[in-house]
């Protein structure tokens, strides 16, 4: 879908809601509701901040591009490791991918994951160049 007023209907399609409904909570009339999703017209900020308080993906609507999903829920050990790991040039990112590739492979699931200590990390990062 091309343009605000295409991914603006479709999210207010996927969030299962009426023109009037969404314009309501914009703050504008139904029919500038539909203007904003035919592209006759742009919405203002104001428009598009009250839609994204309601669940609306406002970086979408504007760009096309999809808010990136929150990293909540990771553990210390995953927050650390993947911290690391965007410390890394991309030719060891690319080596670990690898590594974990294999390891995946033949690996059996762990209950339990040991924090590693600013040293193994020091020694892991130096081992790996």
């Amino acid at each position: 879908m091309n343009g605000i007023g295409p991914r603006l209907r479709e999210e207010r399609e996927r969030l299962g809601m009426t023109q009037r409904v969404f314009g309501d909570i914009g703050g504008v009339e139904p029919n500038a509701q539909g203007k904003y999703e035919s592209g006759e017209r742009t919405p203002r900020v104001d428009y598009l901040a009250a839609l994204a308080a309601r669940g609306v993906d406002a970086l979408y609507v504007l760009s096309g591009l999809r808010t990136p999903a929150p990293l909540q829920g990771l553990s210390t050990d995953e927050s650390g490791l993947l911290g690391a790991f965007r410390q890394l040039s991309l030719d060891d990112q690319a080596a670990l991918w690898h590594l974990l590739g294999r390891l995946a492979d033949n690996a059996k699931p762990r209950q339990t994951v040991r924090p590693l200590t600013v040293e193994r990390q020091a020694f892991l990062k130096e081992v790996m160049r």
